[in-house]
């Protein structure tokens, strides 16, 4: 383990590089350059708002404030952002060792330290369009409350959870092709089976147990108990996803101390 840390640490430049270069990468060639970093998340908050609240008039009963016209824009913004960074995450460290082949097998640069690269790419997108929700929040007298502060507390849990799974995908997508075609299959049912779009109380009763075990559901929940309704989410849940995920992060670590070597000649 302190070896892993101790390259971690060297490696901290690479990974800054590397997280610059992505961002630069996504919009390459392209004339308005690093701006489409700022213009996505944008646009897309604006079609939440837009769309969902003007033209479709959705709202959510039971809210506990004086916002119907914009409550289903609220609901849905807080489980998309946080899915969207959790799923392209999730993506593209599945296939990163294959993706920086070159990189892994010229350089000596611990593994352990790409899947932070693309992590850190995604924090910034996911914090340029919070800055943006944050803004949509304040034009129509939502309440920004010190519960704001756990976010970024539940977001980080996010990450180590992508990264616990995602290291273990990365390396097993070295020697197993499918496995970048099975995520993406699984995100995809994976999506509709999480409360995103939808509020949980149109689930049979019966199935909501089940739902419980999906490892999001209890994400999306904790985003939208600190932001929509000002409270606490479940503590008790909060630490079990943390427990899963150290538990799922130790098994990838003695996966990748197995197969380190041999995989960067598989590459």
């Amino acid at each position: 383990m302190r070896q892993h840390l101790r390259a971690l640490r060297a490696s901290i430049p690479v990974i800054l590089h590397l997280a610059r270069q992505d961002l630069i990468d996504r919009h390459s060639g392209s004339l308005l350059g690093a701006t489409w970093t700022f213009i996505g998340p944008l646009v897309n908050i604006l079609v939440f708002v837009l769309v969902f609240s003007r033209i479709m008039g959705a709202k959510l009963e039971g809210f506990g404030a004086e916002i119907d016209q914009y409550s289903y824009s609220i609901y849905l913004i807080c489980g998309v952002l946080a899915w969207a960074a959790f799923a392209n995450s999730l993506a593209r460290i599945t296939n990163l060792f294959r993706d920086q082949s070159n990189l892994v097998t010229k350089v000596n640069i611990s593994l352990l330290a790409l899947p932070l690269a693309v992590l850190l790419a995604e924090t910034i997108v996911y914090a340029i369009s919070m800055c943006f929700f944050i803004g949509f929040l304040v034009l129509i007298d939502f309440p920004i409350t010190l519960y704001w502060l756990g976010v970024p507390l539940i977001f980080a849990l996010q990450c180590a959870s992508v990264y616990a799974v995602g290291l273990g995908l990365a390396i097993m997508a070295v020697y197993l092709k499918d496995i970048k075609e099975v995520v993406a299959v699984v995100l995809q049912v994976w999506f509709w089976i999480t409360p995103i779009v939808y509020v949980p109380q149109i689930i049979p009763p019966w199935a909501l147990p089940w739902m419980q075990l999906n490892p999001f559901y209890t994400l999306v929940n904790s985003y939208r108990d600190l932001i929509m309704y000002q409270r606490l989410p479940d503590l008790s849940h909060i630490a079990l996803f943390a427990l899963v995920t150290a538990g799922v992060l130790s098994l990838s670590l003695w996966l990748l101390g197995r197969t380190e070597r041999d995989l960067r000649d598989c590459l």
